[in-house]
């Protein structure tokens, strides 16, 4: 049975203070189609539904789409002005134009095909802050694997990888109520 999880997802993200600021740093840089995704949304989510503080991430990850300019070098100049506004963070930006090549897939169209290809349904989510300050989300999967605590490989991403994932990164250590499937 799926479930519309958006009011309860969007007021979790906006009562907390710390991603609030995140997003306003990275709305702040007017990147077009620009998200922050991954682990900065997917363990918010679980730690809410495991009544955990927050978890660490290894860093935030920024997404954006410029064919304009696909350089690594852009994205290190972003990463640079966000550490200015926010040094506490480890910032990972990401020029989802030029991914499809590290990730050996056709070219992306956009960020929201980009995170289709992410390992895990409740891992491809992302959020951004729009200029009235309302939070919006894209989700390929939907948000029900998220909130239903279920870990599953999205359909585009190597099975292999997917396995490896789950066992390097201990997730159960931190979400026990989490179920994994194949």
């Amino acid at each position: 049975m799926k479930t519309d999880f958006t009011t309860e997802f969007i007021s979790i993200i906006k009562t907390d203070t710390w991603m609030f600021n995140i997003l306003e740093a990275v709305r702040s840089l007017h990147l077009p189609d620009c998200w922050i995704g991954a682990g900065f949304v997917r363990n918010k989510i679980w730690d809410h539904k495991h009544n955990n503080k927050r978890t660490s991430l290894n860093d935030v990850d920024v997404i954006y789409f410029d064919e304009s300019d696909t350089s690594k070098t852009r994205e290190l100049i972003l990463e640079e002005q966000l550490k200015t506004m926010n040094p506490s963070v480890n910032w990972s930006v990401k020029n989802q134009a030029r991914m499809h090549i590290r990730n050996g897939n056709s070219p992306y169209k956009n960020c929201y095909e980009a995170i289709s290809y992410w390992p895990e349904t409740a891992t491809a989510i992302a959020i951004q802050l729009n200029s009235d300050n309302q939070i919006e989300y894209i989700a390929p999967y939907g948000l029900n694997d998220l909130f239903n605590l279920v870990v599953r490989p999205t359909p585009n991403f190597d099975l292999i990888t997917y396995r490896n994932r789950i066992v390097n990164k201990g997730w159960k250590d931190t979400w026990e109520k989490l179920v994994v499937e194949e």
